[in-house]
C-alpha cells in the first residue's frame, strides 16, 4: 500500500540528529492545500511518533492564536486588579502582596481613566525613600482595541517589550486587560511563575481571605475529602472537568459557578481547559441547608 504522504528523497543525516523541522519537511509531501489538511498531516505525524503530544499541542495553539482576538481571552474590567492613584501606598501594598501580580494598571477617579502601569518591584522604593511618589513611578499604559488579533498583539509585545495592555471598546471605555503571559498560554498552556503552586504546596492552598486556590487537575476524590463534599466522579475525574461539565463549555476567567455551598471562580485557564480555581464557601447556602435538615 502506498503512503498517503510519501517521503522525499532520504538524506544522509542520521535520523536521531535530524531536526523536527527536517523530519516534518520530509513527511509533508505533497504540500497541504489548506490549514485543515495541514493539521490532519500533523495529527498523522503525531500518531507515527514523528512529533510528541506537547509539540502537536503547541502547533495547534499557534494556529488558534491567529483566530482569536483580545476580547476572547482578556481579563474583564470587573475582574481587573487595579490601583486607585488616590490610595496611599501603605493602603494598597497589602492588596499587591495578596494578588501577587508583577504589574498593575493605575487609574484616576474611575477605571476608564487608566493613567499608567505600576510595577510591583518599584514599590520596594517605598521602604527606602522618604518621599515616595507613586505617580512618578508609573510606566506608560498601552491601549489596544478589543478586536486586535492575538498573533499581532504577541508580535507587538515582543517588539515593544511590553507585557501588559489595556483593552478598550469602540467608545474608548476600558473593557479589560491582557498580558503577554495570557497570549503565550494559548500556545503552550498554563505558565506557572514564582507565585503559582509548587510541588510541596499541594493541589489546594488556603488563602488569608477564606478562599482556596485549587488546581483544576485535582482529583474529585481528593477535593471531596478536603471540602467534605460528595461530587460524583463517574463522568469526569478532576474538579476542573466537573466545572467545565456544568458550564457545558470551557469557562472564561472570572466566571463563577455555585455547586452546593461552594462558589467556584475561574482564576486561570486558556481556550482549551481550566487551570486554577478560586473556591469559597457560601455561608447563606450552608445555613439554608442546615435549616432544611432541621425541618
Amino acid at each position: 500500500m502506498n503512503d498517503s504522504y510519501p517521503s522525499r528523497k532520504p538524506t544522509d543525516k542520521p535520523q536521531e540528529k535530524r531536526s523536527l523541522l527536517e523530519r516534518l519537511t520530509d513527511f509533508i509531501s505533497p504540500e497541504p492545500e489548506s490549514r485543515g489538511e495541514l493539521l490532519e498531516i500533523l495529527q498523522d505525524a503525531h500518531e507515527r511518533n514523528l512529533i510528541d503530544a506537547d509539540s502537536l499541542s503547541m502547533i495547534e495553539g499557534v494556529f488558534q492564536v491567529s483566530d482569536l482576538c483580545a476580547r476572547d481571552i482578556m481579563v474583564p474590567r470587573a475582574q481587573m486588579d487595579a490601583i486607585n492613584i488616590a490610595d496611599k501606598p501603605e493602603d494598597f501594598i497589602p492588596f499587591v502582596l495578596e494578588k501577587a501580580h508583577s504589574r498593575y494598571p493605575v487609574y484616576e477617579e474611575n477605571r476608564d481613566n487608566v493613567i499608567g502601569v505600576l510595577l510591583a518591584k518599584d514599590l520596594l522604593r517605598f521602604y527606602a525613600e522618604e518621599e515616595f511618589d507613586v505617580r512618578g513611578m508609573l510606566r506608560p499604559a498601552v491601549f489596544i482595541p478589543e478586536s486586535k488579533r492575538l498573533n499581532v498583539l504577541l508580535h507587538d509585545f515582543r517588539v515593544n517589550r511590553n507585557h501588559l495592555a489595556i483593552v478598550v471598546d469602540e467608545y474608548g471605555g476600558v473593557a479589560g486587560l491582557i498580558t503577554i503571559e495570557d497570549v503565550l498560554e494559548q500556545i503552550v498552556g498554563d505558565i506557572e511563575d514564582e507565585y503559582d503552586f509548587d510541588e510541596e504546596a499541594g493541589n489546594i492552598i488556603s488563602g488569608p481571605d477564606g478562599r482556596f486556590r485549587v488546581r483544576a487537575l485535582t482529583e474529585i476524590e481528593q477535593f471531596n475529602d478536603a471540602f467534605g463534599t460528595d461530587f460524583p466522579d463517574d463522568e469526569v475525574d478532576t474538579i476542573g472537568g466537573l466545572i467545565t461539565h456544568h458550564f457545558g463549555r470551557v469557562p472564561h476567567r472570572g466566571e463563577k459557578l455555585q455547586l452546593g455551598n461552594l462558589v467556584f471562580e475561574i482564576q486561570r485557564g486558556d481556550a482549551r481547559q481550566v487551570h486554577v480555581l478560586l473556591v469559597r464557601r457560601n455561608p447563606l447556602a450552608s445555613r439554608r441547608a442546615e435549616t432544611s435538615h432541621e425541618d
